[in-house]
């Protein structure tokens, strides 16, 4: 019997394409699983099998935990346990128990366990050749249509195509081939997962990298991609070869190439956009075909006011929003679209609020603050802050008017901290008296909303690492010493 299983297993590996280890565990698995009927339930066994010889061992199995995580009394021991002693929590104490003839063993059920495992491994090994290839645009034929999701046949492999990522409107149909790019690969009970996307950015820049060989010799470059799928789609594109026109290139002669991804895409309509490292100038080029008046940068927040004349302002903001939601998508900025007058009226207002700050927080009158908003300050911080030589270029004000200023400025702005900080709540008593807890941290707390032992109570210690900066054991600790009255 034992030359029978090696030959079996040989046999196995070698139909399946799987290594005979693989073979070896699985019917390990499938004399465990047999062995196990003959004991209570929740007993842990382990068979072993000598790959040479085919003569196997089983054994009892027994998880060494600690005493209030002791769940299974037939798979478990308390450290405490005499069989425990000299052993670590974690450890597996097993014993030799008599093994079962593999002909009077469940065969059914070992078989089933055995072709189950086989069909996981030989499933992974075909999934492990396809990712080692780096395939991103996969092509394939619809098998089956399950609950609206489309399920793709890619040679030996299935993946899934989610109702979502399909494009709208599409009507697809068991037996089309499609194309679709690789989304991510989910894990299920049944081993990974491969799921596709035609709705996705990264499906146009592959397919344009499909129908533009430049783009794979490295002269041209996509740098971004949006999309409004099955409807409109913008991609930013580079040359970094001064002599091709990164713009036509991707079009193609008479079109084509733009027209081969267009008809992938159901009639999706493709705006060609030529990148540039100027922010403003991309932001410029991506709104095409709307033309821009003028634009005002706003770094910190990244955003961009864009002004466009009045017959402008429909085709830029495009239909539902369209235009405007890719181009901001394209650029990664966020982009508000304004008419020359709402541009007017809006400059007015932040004129006239910043020259008001500066006639309260610096005591000056309107002609000073006048100057200094138009000379571009905008704020306290940039005329406490700002170098002394860029002060002293402004010709109207002498040096001890600069310092005077600046003084005046960085001594409102103290004002304010000190207000702030006095708005800060007092952490009630039980917190303060809490054990383990000390003033700075109490304080702290304080200052996050976090008023009382009840309030650290609700917290989660990720939450907690969150607000404050303290190592996670201690943060484990507060919490667990201000739940203890749940407890009592």
């Amino acid at each position: 019997m034992n030359r029978e299983m090696l030959i079996l297993v040989d046999a196995l590996a070698h139909e399946k394409n799987v290594k005979k280890e693989i073979v070896f565990n699985a019917l390990e698995l499938a004399l465990a699983s047999a062995t196990k009927k003959k004991y209570p339930h929740g007993t842990e066994i382990q068979v072993e099998i000598d790959p040479e010889t085919g003569l196997y061992n089983s054994f009892r199995c027994w998880t060494i935990v600690e005493d209030e995580l002791f769940e299974n009394e037939e798979g478990e021991l308390i450290s405490s346990d005499e069989k425990a002693q000299g052993k670590d929590i974690g450890e597996v104490i097993r014993e030799e128990i008599p093994s079962e003839e593999f002909g009077r063993i469940g065969a059914q059920a070992a078989k089933q366990v055995i072709l189950q495992k086989i069909r996981e491994a030989e499933r992974e090994q075909i999934l492990n050749d396809f990712l080692a290839r780096e395939e991103k645009l996969v092509s394939g034929q619809i098998r089956r249509m399950d609950r609206g999701n489309a399920v793709i046949e890619i040679g030996k492999l299935e993946a899934i195509l989610p109702r979502d990522q399909m494009i709208p409107k599409e009507n697809l149909r068991v037996g089309d081939r499609i194309r679709a790019a690789l989304l991510k690969i989910e894990t299920t009970p049944r081993g990974p997962q491969l799921i596709l996307s035609r709705t996705s950015p990264d499906f146009l820049i592959k397919l344009f990298e499909l129908e533009v060989p430049e783009i794979e010799e490295g002269l041209l470059e996509i740098m971004s991609a949006s999309r409004d799928p099955g409807s409109r789609s913008k991609i930013a594109v580079k040359a970094n070869d001064q002599r091709l026109d990164p713009v036509g290139t991707c079009v193609g002669m008479r079109g084509s190439r733009v027209q081969a991804v267009t008809t992938e895409l159901s009639g999706e309509r493709v705006d060609i956009v030529l990148w540039s490292i100027e922010p403003a100038q991309f932001v410029i080029n991506s709104m095409a075909p709307a033309e821009v008046s003028s634009i005002v940068v706003d770094e910190d927040k990244r955003s961009m006011d864009i002004v466009v004349d009045e017959d402008q302002l429909a085709l830029a903001i495009g239909r539902n929003g369209q235009n405007i939601r890719l181009a901001s998508q394209l650029t990664n900025w966020e982009l508000n679209i304004m008419s020359e007058e709402e541009s007017d009226k809006k400059h007015e207002e932040e004129y006239s609020t910043v020259s008001q700050l500066f006639i309260e927080k610096l005591d000056v009158d309107e002609e000073v603050a006048d100057i200094l908003v138009k000379e571009g300050f905008s704020s306290l911080e940039e005329i406490a802050y700002v170098p002394e030589d860029e002060l002293n270029q402004m010709d109207i004000f002498d040096e001890d008017t600069i310092q005077e200023l600046r003084a005046r400025a960085k001594a409102a702005i103290l004002t304010a901290a000190i207000a702030n900080e006095e708005k800060v709540p007092e952490p009630a008593e039980d917190l303060k008296n809490m054990e383990g807890m000390d003033e700075n941290t109490a304080s702290l707390l304080a200052s996050k909303g976090i008023i009382s032992m009840e309030d650290l109570a609700e917290l989660a210690v990720d939450e907690l690492l969150d607000l404050i900066k303290i190592e996670e054991d201690r943060a484990k600790t507060l919490i667990m010493t201000a739940r203890a009255p749940w407890f009592a």
